[in-house]
């Protein structure tokens, strides 16, 4: 591990535990002011004499806890949205835990205030620090201090793939070394002259020999050894072995998404869309009459897609186009010659090689529509087809029935399970992914799903979307 690495996990940790001290100072400070003692009296008895000591040992706990929560963990590929999330949890578990000390403690404490705004204060200075840390991170990364030299083995398409990745992105913490189609003498000369921090080896029909050298190379060198799964690596980790006639069966499941998952996954998705669907209800309405003046009815898009098991459904978008060139069978005839004139539009203009299209630069786009495109608040009546059971809050993006058509067999598997408003191919690059990108980061998503998964992607969205990552409009 990369000495940059250390000093950042050695320093993450009293950074962590000033700004949870920080958050209960400021909590108790909140509490005195005139604003605060106006809406309810300080009735509590508790000297800042006496408090102090007891925030700095309740800060050393929730130390532990962040600890026990994996937040320590020195793995130089952890994710920043993985850590917010975390943070989240831990904090909360550290609220729970004061709450029933509280309770089973039977001493009398008044001031809820200071344990509730602390919660949250705490929550937000740890998460802010964690973003500067990480931000302060990348900075050394993109300046040149820390890198991890690696070295790429294999022939693949993923080998060009990570390539490109590592080159176009210093932030994730790579020097590209060199790129070898195999582990033969060459290879392993290079190797001992440079000496890498790693190696990522991206051919999984190497022959077994092959593989073997450069792991056991790896291991004599001391350097870190990487692979990429070949597919029955990755579909092999949803097995299911059960019997029949006592015979041992093995099952080779698709997706996570089955039984309790699947009901756990649909109730989050009703939760959330209506938690959505209030938070967002000013800008709905907002949106709907900017619309209405701008271009007139409808508002609303209906645009006819694919889901779950080949079901088609109609997803709900503000409409972004004129009128004249909105297709679909809500505007009739008009609609039948706007398709033909989105189909030239595709010829030319569409920068996506494969069934599924994007048009750079589109003509047909209202003022009010290109906004409402760059930050995808034209998607937020999918809520409804979330709510509806249509959607989900997360999956692979729906597509239209003729760019299904041109669909391979193999990626289908995207059909498995409902679509979703975003997901992990959307946080990913959105718009800049090739269409295989996006298909096998969906086909990741479906075959490694976990509730914790949905989480991360639904806190990073936010974050992608302002940040217009791979937008078109």
């Amino acid at each position: 591990m990369k000495k940059l690495e250390l000093t950042f996990a050695f320093a993450q940790l009293p950074v962590d535990y000033t700004l949870l001290v920080l958050a209960g100072m400021t909590a108790y400070g909140l509490r005195f002011t005139t604003f605060t003692k106006n809406i309810r009296p300080v009735l509590f008895n508790l000297a800042w004499e006496k408090y102090w000591p007891l925030l700095l040992i309740t800060a050393l706990v929730w130390i532990i806890i962040f600890a026990f929560s994996g937040l320590y963990s020195t793995s130089p590929n952890r994710k920043l949205a993985a850590d917010l999330t975390r943070v989240i949890f831990a904090c909360s578990t550290g609220f729970a835990a004061i709450a029933i000390y509280v309770f089973f403690a039977l001493q009398k404490f008044d001031s809820r205030f200071l344990v509730l705004v602390g919660w949250i204060l705490a929550m937000i200075y740890v998460c802010v620090g964690r973003i500067a840390m990480s931000g302060l991170k990348k900075l050394m990364y993109r300046a040149g201090f820390g890198l991890r030299k690696t070295a790429i083995i294999g022939k693949e398409i993923i080998a060009s793939q990570i390539k490109d990745v590592l080159e176009s992105r210093p932030a994730l913490g790579y020097k590209l070394m060199k790129v070898f189609s195999h582990f033969n003498l060459e290879t392993r000369e290079y190797l001992l002259k440079n000496r890498p921090d790693e190696i990522i080896f991206t051919d999984p029909k190497a022959h077994g020999d092959e593989a073997l050298e450069a792991i056991d190379f790896a291991n004599e060198h001391h350097i870190a050894f990487k692979y990429s799964a070949d597919l029955f690596s990755t579909i092999s980790t949803n097995m299911a072995v059960s019997t029949i006639g006592g015979i041992p069966i093995i099952e080779l499941r698709l997706t996570r998404l089955t039984g309790w998952n699947r009901i756990i996954k649909r109730l989050v998705d009703v939760m959330g869309s209506i938690f959505f669907i209030l938070l967002f209800s000013p800008l709905f309405i907002l949106i709907y009459i900017i619309i209405a003046i701008e271009s007139g009815f409808p508002v609303i898009y209906k645009n006819e897609r694919v889901g779950q098991e080949d079901n088609k459904f109609f997803a709900l978008k503000f409409r972004t186009m004129y009128q004249k060139f909105s297709t679909g069978p809500q505007f009739g005839k008009q609609g039948v010659v706007a398709l033909k004139t989105e189909k030239e539009l595709i010829a030319k203009q569409s920068i996506k090689p494969g069934p599924i299209y994007k048009i750079k630069d589109d003509p047909r786009i209202t003022p009010i529509g290109r906004l409402l495109r760059r930050y995808s608040l034209d998607e937020l009546p999918q809520f409804f087809n979330v709510l509806k059971g249509e959607m989900s809050l997360v999956g692979p993006r729906p597509h239209q029935p003729r760019e299904v058509q041109g669909y391979k067999r193999q990626h289908k598997i995207v059909l498995a399970i409902k679509p979703g408003l975003t997901g992990l191919s959307q946080i990913s690059g959105r718009s800049s992914l090739s269409y295989e990108e996006e298909i096998n980061l969906d086909t990741f998503y479906i075959e490694n799903w976990s509730l914790y998964m949905d989480l991360i992607i639904i806190i990073k969205t936010p974050f992608v979307v302002l940040g217009r990552n791979g937008s078109v409009v």
